[in-house]
């Protein structure tokens, strides 16, 4: 996965290389998908959501270009499998999810590997976490619109990552906090899992 899929299709940071490779994706599937878990593609994990695609979550963390020492605010948990590797990445992640089932889910899959810092959280995510603000990075795992809170919640200096759009055609777009304006950037073209409010208990 890593070489086929990832190096040579552009990735490079070596630390989220290295990541990719620890965190074993097998794990963080339905049985019934294990046998397709290291496939480029997105992969459904119940609850109408998606573990996405190794090089989709390869990019967007190689785009945060995090060094290690960094606090992260992931906005949709889902099976936990980004929220791994982005913890072998900073030194603390703060995520969010709004499907306590997959909450719960995620929550097992972490404490199985051991990860322990990670913060995680059954909310909605749209309100971010004001009591753990502020963040020098904050990812977004379903498309949409960046909420006014996430802005609020963003460190000088850090960044903004989302699949920017609806109806299943995104593009991933950063907006970095330059002396109180947004600085954006576009990528690639994308599709995720459109981004929603509220608690689903």
């Amino acid at each position: 996965m890593v070489e086929q899929q990832l190096r040579a299709r552009g990735i490079s940071d070596s630390r989220v290389l290295q990541a990719m490779l620890e965190i074993p994706r097998h794990l963080f599937v339905p049985e019934a998908m294990k046998a397709q878990a290291y496939r480029d593609s997105a992969l459904p994990i119940g609850e109408g959501q998606t573990i996405s695609q190794p090089w989709m979550v390869a990019r967007m963390c190689e785009l945060l270009c995090l060094q290690g020492h960094e606090r992260v605010l992931e906005i949709g948990t889902g099976c936990g499998y980004h929220t791994a590797i982005l913890a072998r990445l900073c030194a603390r992640v703060y995520s969010i999810e709004r499907i306590r089932n997959l909450h719960q889910q995620a929550r097992q899959h972490l404490r199985s590997l051991h990860i322990g810092n990670v913060i995680l959280q059954c909310a909605d995510g749209c309100h971010g976490l004001p009591g753990f603000a502020p963040f020098d990075a904050i990812i977004v795992t379903a498309g949409g619109h960046y909420a006014p809170a996430w802005i609020e919640q963003l460190a000088e200096g850090g960044i903004l990552l989302i699949p920017e759009g609806e109806n299943g055609l995104h593009q991933l777009v950063s907006y970095r906090k330059k002396q109180g304006t947004l600085v954006r950037t576009t990528y690639e073209a994308c599709s995720f899992v459109p981004l929603r409010s509220g608690v689903q208990s």
